[in-house]
């Protein structure tokens, strides 16, 4: 009787053991592939606030054209730098917002076309120019990561600890079909 309880025992232990395995390893996959996600958000918030950093001081090299527009943007701008990045509607609304500050900037650069040439100017734009291939870069290295999460989360039998472990597929950053229209022409040059 003892013998075939031990043996019942080690069947179970036999068949648990690599059920046990798997779920242990494919929770530890979801939460790397979290992590991941995070990161990547967190590197789009440090190219974000880099960005409004080269805005400020495009916003401060106005001063001395257009005191008031300069002024109102440099608060704008510290407004919106800082702001934390936690999904993909906090990275919208920052877009949506650059864009914004940007077409007010292309504006005061229309009325002053002597502010084009100033190399302070000229440094700048090319700064954001950067910082905004960094952002689009980073935006696409979320998407590869929010991919491959997403297909762990949604995929059987992967699914089943997802769910159990409360993770959710992420969201896609997308390109709005506004800022299409507007990012082409605010670098112009």
């Amino acid at each position: 009787m003892i013998v075939e309880i031990l043996i019942t025992l080690g069947v179970l232990a036999l068949v648990a053991a690599p059920i046990i395995m798997w779920f242990v390893k494919t929770q530890n996959e979801l939460v790397n592939l979290d992590e991941k996600c995070k990161n990547a958000l967190s590197q789009i918030e440090v190219q974000l606030n880099s960005r409004w950093d080269a805005l400020l001081a495009l916003a401060n090299a106005t001063a001395s054209y257009a005191r008031h527009e300069a002024e109102t943007l440099a608060a704008t701008i510290a407004a919106r730098r800082g702001v934390e990045i936690r999904t993909a509607a906090d990275v919208d609304a920052q877009q949506d917002a650059f864009a914004e500050v940007m077409s007010r900037l292309m504006a005061v650069q229309e009325s002053y076309p002597e502010l084009q040439a100033s190399g302070l100017y000229k440094k700048t734009m090319d700064s954001i120019k950067e910082y905004e291939e960094n952002v689009r870069m980073a935006r696409m290295i979320y998407n590869d990561t929010a991919t491959r999460f997403n297909r762990y989360v949604r995929q059987w039998p992967s699914s089943m600890v997802a769910g159990q472990q409360h993770f959710v597929v992420r969201d896609y950053l997308t390109t709005d079909s506004k800022e299409k229209k507007t990012m082409p022409t605010l670098f112009q040059e």
